[in-house]
C-alpha cells in the first residue's frame, strides 16, 4: 500500500505479561494516537496462543473507539469508513524475548563487539563465551547446555588473523550440541561473524549439527566494527526460527504487514531515528520489573545495554544488594532503620505487582529507582566505548586483558535529550518526581532536555518508523513524548555557598532572575515553549560552552519547567542524618517534587 493511502494503523506490543494495542489515525493532516487497549498476554498455558491476547486487546480498542476492526478472528483490512485498518504491525518480548549467547576469542574485543551486535538487535545476552574467560572446556560445554539459547553469535579474530582460537570455540559449541529453548524440531541457528579465513573450518565443524549462517566479520580489523550485517541477520532469524516456534506466532506473522521485531530492538530503532532526524545526541532508558535497558546515540553511534539484575519488582532486592543500604537510604527523607527498609523492599519482591500505598512507600520506591537507574547508566557508559586502534600499539598482554576496549563515547556535555520510560517514571504521581529521578540518576551536564514516554509506545513507533517515518515521528512528538523541561547543570570547582551563575529568564513577559549557589537546586515554572534566557557563569564555571562563557539564547520549558541544578555532578550528602534529611526535603520543596505549593 502506498504511504499516502495509509490512514489507520493498528500496532501491538506482545509483552511478557501484557499485550498493548494502539490505534493511530490520520486526522486533519497529521497522524495521532487515538485509542489504546490492553489484555493479558496468552503465550503460556492454558491458552498457548499469543493471538488470543492480541485479539482481546483489539476488542478493547473496538469498545473504546466504537470502531469495527475485527470480523470474528480476522482483522479487517483495508479500512473502509469506520471499519477496519490499513496496516497492522507488532513487536514482541513474550516468552522472554530473544535470548542469545555470544562468543569471541577475546572477551574485551570480539566478545564485546558480538555483545554490542546482539544487544543492538534487541536480544538478551545470556552469556559471553571467550577463549580467555578462564573457564575450562567442560565448564563452557555445561554452560551452553544449561542456558539453551535461541541462537548463538560466534565471532573471533580479525580478517587474516589466526584461526585456531575461533575454531576451538566452534568445537565447544559442537560438543555441547545445544537444544533450542522453543521447539525441538529444528537445528539451533549459529551466526558466524568472525575471521573470514576460518569460514571453511567453521563449516566443517558446525554444518551438520547446527543451522549455520555466514555473515561478514563484526571486527574485520582491531580499530573497526561492522555490526549491521550481524544485527540484520539476528532480526531475520528471530522471525524465521524463534518466533515461528512460539505458540501462535505463525498465525500472528501471517496477520502483520511488516516483520515482527523484538521489543527492545524496536525501541532502539526509534531512539536512533530521533537522533538521526533531529541531529541530536539521545539517551533513552526503560526501567522495568526485572531489567533496565539503556539506549544511547552519540555522534551517530548507537549502543544498548541490558542490566538484567536491576529492576523495580522481580529484581528489586538485587538493586538493594548492588547499591547497598546506605546508597538507598541517602535518598529517603525520613528516619527508617536498616531492617525496616530491607523488609519493605523484600515485600515488593514477594508481591511484584503491588504499587505504593503510602507516601513513605512511594519515596522508598523512588529512592530505589534512582539507584537502579544510576547503576544501569554506569554499566552503559562502561560498555559504550570507542575502540582501541592498532595505532595505540596493542600488545599481546593488552589483547588478553579483561579491561574495556576503549574510552566511553557517552559525553554528557554533548547530550541533548534524555527519554525515560517504565512504570516508575511514566506513571509517577507527579511529573516533577520523574524529572528529579532522571536528573539525580543520570546527572546531566550543561543544557539537557528531559522527557518521558507517556504510555510506552516507542516499540510500536520503532517498527512504524521503518516504513512510515512521518507517521512515527508525528505520533512520537505529539502523543508519546511528554517534555518535562530542561535541566541546566554547571561544571567546575565548587565550594559551599559559592555563587555558580546569575540567570535571567523571561516567562510570560515577566523576568525570573537570581543567582544559583553551590548545593542548590531550583525550579522555574515554565510551560512547554521556548523562553529567552541569559546565564552568566563565574569564571571557573562551565555551563557547556567553556569556563566563564555565558549563554544567551532560548531554553525549552515543559510540564515541570526549568531546573537549575547546582549540586555538582557528584552529589555530596551530609553525613549527619538530620542534616541530610533536611537537605533532601529542601531539594524536594524547591522542585515541587511532593508539594504543589
Amino acid at each position: 500500500m502506498d504511504k499516502k493511502d495509509i490512514k489507520v494503523i493498528l500496532a501491538t506490543d506482545c509483552g511478557s505479561t501484557t499485550t498493548k494495542a494502539i490505534l493511530i489515525e490520520y486526522i486533519e493532516g497529521e497522524y495521532r494516537l487515538t485509542y489504546r487497549g490492553e489484555a493479558p498476554t496468552t503465550v503460556e498455558a492454558p491458552f498457548e496462543d499469543v493471538t488470543r491476547g492480541v485479539l482481546n486487546s483489539i476488542i478493547e480498542l473496538e469498545e473504546l473507539s466504537s470502531k469495527t476492526i475485527l470480523d470474528r478472528d480476522r482483522i479487517i483490512s483495508p479500512a473502509v469508513k469506520d471499519k477496519g485498518i490499513d496496516v497492522y504491525i507488532s513487536t514482541s518480548s513474550a516468552g522472554g524475548g530473544l535470548q542469545m549467547m555470544v562468543s569471541g576469542v577475546v572477551r574485551s574485543m570480539t566478545g564485546e563487539s558480538a555483545q554490542r551486535a546482539a544487544l543492538g538487535a534487541g536480544a538478551i545476552v545470556m552469556d559471553i563465551l571467550a577463549s580467555n574467560d578462564k573457564r575450562l572446556y567442560h565448564e563452557k560445554v555445561k554452560r551452553i547446555r544449561q542456558l539453551r539459547p535461541d541462537m548463538v553469535l560466534l565471532s573471533g579474530g580479525v580478517d587474516g588473523g589466526t584461526v585456531s582460537h575461533v575454531v576451538e570455540l566452534a568445537e565447544i559449541i559442537k560438543t555441547a550440541n545445544p537444544k533450542p529453548r522453543l521447539g525441538m524440531n529444528y537445528k539451533l541457528p549459529i551466526i558466524y561473524a568472525g575471521n573470514k579465513e576460518a569460514q571453511n573450518n567453521i563449516s566443517e565443524t558446525l554444518d551438520e549439527s547446527t543451522d549455520l549462517i555466514m555473515v561478514p566479520n563484526i571486527r574485520p580489523t582491531l580499530e573497526r566494527e561492522n555490526l549491521k550485517p550481524s544485527r540484520d541477520k539476528i532480526h531475520d532469524l528471530f522471525m524465521e526460527h524463534v518466533m515461528a516456534q512460539a505458540p501462535g506466532y505463525n498465525k500472528l506473522m501471517e496477520w502483520t504487514d511488516h516483520p515482527i521485531m523484538p521489543t527492545p530492538g524496536a525501541v532502539g530503532k526509534m531512539i536512533k531515528k530521533i537522533s538521526d532526524v533531529e541531529d541530536i545526541s539521545v539517551v533513552g532508558v526503560d526501567i522495568g520489573g526485572a531489567t533496565t535497558d539503556v539506549f544511547s546515540v552519540f555522534d551517530g553511534e548507537f549502543n544498548r545495554t541490558v542490566s538484567a539484575n536491576l529492576g523495580m519488582s522481580y529484581s528489586i532486592c538485587n538493586v538493594l544488594s548492588e547499591a547497598g543500604v546506605s546508597n538507598i537510604s541517602k535518598w529517603v527523607p525520613f528516619d527508617i532503620d536498616e531492617k525496616k527498609l530491607t523488609n519493605r523492599i523484600a515485600n515488593k519482591m514477594i508481591r511484584p505487582t503491588t504499587i505504593p500505598q503510602t507516601l513513605e512507600d512511594l519515596k522508598i520506591e523512588q529512592a530505589l529507582a534512582r539507584e537502579a537507574l544510576r547503576l544501569s547508566f554506569i554499566q552503559h557508559k562502561e560498555f559504550a566505548v570507542s575502540l582501541k586502534g592498532v595505532q595505540q600499539e596493542r600488545t599481546i598482554s593488552d589483547t588478553f586483558d579483561q579491561k574495556s576496549s576503549g574510552e566511553t563515547i557517552v559525553d554528557m556535555l554533548k547530550l541533548d535529550l534524555i527519554v525515560g520510560s517504565g512504570g516508575v517514571l511514566s506513571h509517577a504521581p507527579r511529573r516533577s518526581q520523574a524529572m528529579r529521578m532522571i536528573i539525580d540518576s543520570f546527572l546531566p551536564e550543561g543544557f539537557t532536555e528531559i522527557a518521558v514516554d507517556s504510555i510506552f509506545m516507542m516499540p510500536q513507533l520503532g517498527v512504524l518508523s521503518t516504513f512510515h517515518e512521518k507517521a512515527a515521528l508525528e505520533v512520537f512528538h505529539k502523543d508519546c513524548l511528554i517534555k518535562l523541561g530542561t535541566c541546566v547543570a554547571p561544571l567546575g570547582q565548587f565550594k559551599n555557598g559559592k555563587s555558580l551563575f546569575n540567570y535571567s529568564i523571561i516567562i510570560n513577559d515577566e523576568i525570573e532572575e537570581g543567582t544559583l549557589h553551590f548545593g542548590e537546586i531550583k525550579l522555574i515554572k515554565a510551560n512547554l515553549g521556548m523562553y529567552k534566557c541569559k546565564i552568566v557563569p563565574e569564571k571557573n564555571i562551565n555551563i557547556g560552552f567553556g569556563k566563564g562563557e555565558l549563554f544567551e539564547g532560548e531554553i525549552n520549558g515543559g510540564e515541570v519547567g526549568i531546573i537549575l541544578d547546582g549540586r555538582g555532578r557528584e552529589i555530596n550528602f551530609d553525613l549527619d542524618i538530620e542534616t541530610r534529611m533536611d537537605q533532601i526535603l529542601n531539594w524536594s520543596e524547591n522542585t515541587l517534587e511532593y508539594n504543589e505549593d
